[in-house]
């Protein structure tokens, strides 16, 4: 039986500034090609919703988000920050800078990039996305 493994994430900024800038991308797209106070109102509500996005999923404020990632027994679930926990699964992108994960049972996508978690932790993560398990090599050399 493989070891559990808690993985606590911590926010990040650059996933953050990254969330802004997009939708201030798109609110300057939708300015320039829907003239007066519609796309103004339009280019608002994008910039205001890439604001939200970035307090909620890159830097954990809201009681929605993501505080830790459990591994056990190949199996993960992530708790959020007010107490509900779900299971998760690798959803197809794991690279050396972000980990995909999906909800089975939820519409929901969540993207864990490499700056939320530690070197070894963000490593774990990726060994469980691409072969479901959680490596311990390390603690058993280390005995």
């Amino acid at each position: 039986m493989s070891p559990g493994r808690s993985l606590q994430l911590s926010p990040s900024a650059t996933l953050a500034v990254l969330i802004v800038a997009a939708h201030l991308a798109a609110a300057g797209a939708a300015a320039a090609a829907l003239p007066g106070w519609p796309g103004a109102l339009l280019a608002a509500a994008l910039a205001t919703l890439g604001l939200a996005a970035a307090w909620s999923r890159a830097l954990l404020r809201s009681r929605r988000s993501m505080r830790c990632i459990r591994i056990e027994a190949g199996q993960a679930s992530v708790e959020l920050a007010d107490g509900e926990s779900f299971a998760v699964e690798a959803a197809g992108h794991v690279s050396r800078f972000m980990v995909t994960l999906a909800s089975p049972r939820r519409p929901r996508r969540l993207l864990v990039t490499a700056d939320m978690l530690g070197g070894d932790a963000f490593r774990a993560l990726r060994v469980w996305a691409l072969w479901g398990k959680v490596p311990v090599a390390g603690k058993q050399l280390a005995a």
